[in-house]
């Protein structure tokens, strides 16, 4: 049964069923008759500032994240105290899924830019996905996803050079701009090169080093952080196609 209206806010929240960022988020696949209680689910909306966590490790687990939009990445403190990065997360992505089996955050999320959240409570979350089958298909494809990309970061820090893992990276960055309307050529790169670099275990020498001669070899444009991919079939062929997905 759908939630009564009075329950569903549109001033103080992002609601689903108008929202954009439907086919690349929870929504995809659900009926327009359950909408309403996802809709009902997602009562908040937060502003995250550059530069401010979303949460840190060890935090409870509470929520998902839906971003809204804004760049965020998380890391994690090593055993000897530096900062290892696990994933850059952009407008449509979903964040705080690690966190379903331990009840606690397994690691930090930090906004690289000014940023908007949707939240979206688990628990509630639960009954709706036991109630609507089609959430629950969307929400196993999220998380499917997850590992996906999880298999294919080890692959890409185990068996590529400097050249491939940036190209790599940078066709992965364009695929996922280009799903969200966005220009797949040309954007701005949230990331410092130092982060790159932490990314993909490459040192900051490597990485500016690899930018220069994807530059020189007439593959890409960048000004600072301002990137232009000025020949992608040769960015795919360098890469092996391994940004794919």
């Amino acid at each position: 049964m759908s939630a009564p209206s009075s329950r569903i806010l549109p001033a103080l929240k992002s609601v689903c069923s108008t929202c954009s960022l439907r086919e690349l988020c929870l929504p995809l696949g659900v009926d327009p008759s359950d909408l309403a209680r996802l809709d009902a689910t997602i009562t908040r909306r937060q502003h995250v500032r550059a530069g401010q966590h979303l949460y840190r490790m060890q935090d409870a687990f509470e929520s998902l994240y839906a971003v809204r939009s804004g760049f965020f990445k998380t890391y994690e403190i090593t055993g000897a105290g530096n900062e290892q990065i696990n994933g850059f997360h952009m407008t449509g992505e979903i964040l705080g899924l690690d966190a379903i089996s331990g009840d606690r955050h397994g690691c930090n999320a930090v906004a690289l830019e000014d940023c908007e959240v949707c939240l979206i409570p688990f628990n509630q979350l639960e009954t709706l996905l036991q109630d609507i089958p089609s959430l629950m298909r969307q929400f196993h494809r999220l998380m499917s996803r997850e590992i996906a990309t999880d298999h294919g970061m080890m692959l890409l820090l185990g068996t590529m050079s400097a050249e491939q893992k940036l190209a790599a990276f940078l066709l992965n960055l364009s695929q996922r701009l280009g799903a969200r309307g966005l220009s797949p050529t040309v954007f701005r790169l949230s990331m410092s090169r130092e982060e790159v670099g932490n990314y993909l275990g490459l040192k900051l020498e490597t990485v500016s080093r690899t930018f220069s001669k994807l530059q020189e070899d007439g593959l890409i444009r960048i000004d600072r952080r301002n990137l232009t991919i000025r020949d992608l079939p040769a960015l795919e062929r360098l890469a092996g196609c391994a940004g794919r997905g």
